[in-house]
């Protein structure tokens, strides 16, 4: 895949505290790029950077997104940005908010009106258009915000913390969306402190600290699970943030036979038992739910 952004040796001082000290990556078409770190660690600066919001005091970031912008600042149209601190207005209606959002960004009236109408009825919120957003709850202030991010299909997205104020459900849902986002056609830098949910996604990770690569890799490709999903005695599969296999059994089902199958496919090192969490019982509840509203 070719590169479309290269960061080379940025630096970032404010007074004699350096924020971002001498820092390299790249990113590639199509990936889903992970931005690590503890608070302080430098992101936002590192974010805000890219985003020509600050300029480095040294080092250079060159962007390739097309033959006709090669190595300069995009257009507002090919980027999208969630910045960390959320600022859409609070009382206008969202429609109007997101339609400005996406006219800023090069679209005309009607296409922003309809993408923006598009992205509310994918994150329920169709119903709220003519709401205030100081109408919303936090968490669907946070969905408003996200849209205005992307509502113009970006070549390139900066996501800064897009989990904050999510319950589990729908922090699962967001991993989805950004995914297809990412299907669709958008390169996407993705900077969170929630690391198991960022590994379920993320194709490449840095990880800084102190404003400087500490950690860079690939996220390892997941098992082939098919055979334990499709038995009759699983109700589900899933790889733990500590690549482990969670395998949810049906009741009064038994194990041995899937310890079996599992042993023929890959080596088992250790097997424990444990009770189903609130976490797990809460999300599988309330997506049965909604499932079962949405059958009726």
């Amino acid at each position: 895949m070719e590169i479309i952004l290269k960061v080379d040796s940025i630096v970032k001082k404010f007074g004699k505290f350096n924020a971002v000290s001498h820092l390299s990556f790249s990113i590639r078409k199509g990936e889903i790029f992970a931005l690590l770190g503890p608070n302080g660690a430098g992101k936002t600066t590192t974010v805000r950077m890219l985003m020509d919001i600050i300029r480095p005091d040294e080092g250079k970031i060159e962007f390739y997104l097309n033959d006709a912008n090669k190595s300069q600042i995009p257009f507002s149209s090919e980027l999208g940005y969630l910045p960390e601190e959320r600022g859409l207005y609070q009382e206008i209606p969202i429609i109007k908010t997101l339609e400005f959002m996406g006219i800023i960004r090069g679209m005309d009236k009607m296409q922003a009106h309809k993408s923006s109408e598009e992205w509310l009825e994918k994150l329920d919120l169709l119903d709220r258009k003519n709401d205030k957003l100081s109408a919303l709850s936090k968490g669907n202030q946070q969905k408003v915000q996200f849209i205005s991010s992307i509502l113009h299909n970006p070549l390139f997205a900066v996501l800064d913390e897009p989990f904050v104020g999510f319950d589990p459900i729908n922090q699962e849902a967001f991993l989805m969306i950004i995914k297809e986002l990412r299907d669709k056609g958008t390169t996407i830098l993705l900077s969170a402190h929630q690391m198991h949910l960022v590994e379920k996604i993320a194709d490449k990770v840095l990880l800084i600290n102190n404003g400087k690569n500490i950690a860079f890799g690939t996220v390892d490709g997941q098992p082939e699970l098919s055979f334990l999903q499709n038995d009759d005695a699983v109700e589900k599969v899933e790889i733990t943030k500590d690549s482990e296999i969670k395998i949810y059994l049906r009741q009064n089902k038994s194990l041995s036979g899937l310890l079996n199958k599992a042993a023929s496919n890959f080596k088992i090192t250790s097997v424990k038992t444990e009770h189903i969490t609130l976490h797990d019982i809460f999300i599988d509840k309330v997506n049965k739910d909604k499932k079962d509203n949405h059958e009726q």
